[in-house]
């Protein structure tokens, strides 16, 4: 038992049955506070649609194997979505499948300004940081 926390009394078999509380889904990406308020900035500048979302995106090649894609999009059928921080995600399975706990960050520097994918399940990456390996 945690601290603060009371235990439920025992239930009458008199009380009406209940449903048990709907619990929300856990975030299977993050996404950080610049991140979303580039990706708005860069829907309003760019005056993309309502309808679209901000896919992300795993795909085959790369110095290391993989590489990550985001761009606007119509969701597909078998897409996942999630709204995180106001901004709306799309992913296909696969994608999904290697993206699980990652974090979208946004970071400006001498090299330049860009979107980072902090992901825990990477392996290695490349020298340039644009491909990777699970």
């Amino acid at each position: 038992m945690s601290l603060g926390a009371t235990e439920d009394p025992p239930k009458s078999s008199t009380l009406p049955a209940t449903e048990p509380a709907a619990e929300a889904e856990p975030a299977l990406v993050l996404l950080s506070d610049k991140a979303a308020l580039k990706i708005n900035e860069i829907r309003g500048e760019e005056s993309i649609e309502d309808s679209y979302a901000l896919r992300l995106k795993v795909q085959g090649g790369g110095c290391s194997g993989f590489s990550y894609d985001l761009y606007f999009d119509q969701p597909a059928e078998m897409d996942r979505s999630f709204e995180i921080k106001g901004v709306k995600l799309i992913c296909d399975q696969m994608s999904l499948m290697y993206l699980v706990g990652t974090e979208v960050d946004y970071v400006e520097g001498l090299h330049g300004a860009g979107f980072k994918f902090i992901n825990p399940n990477v392996k290695s990456t490349c020298g340039c940081g644009s491909s990777f390996s699970v």
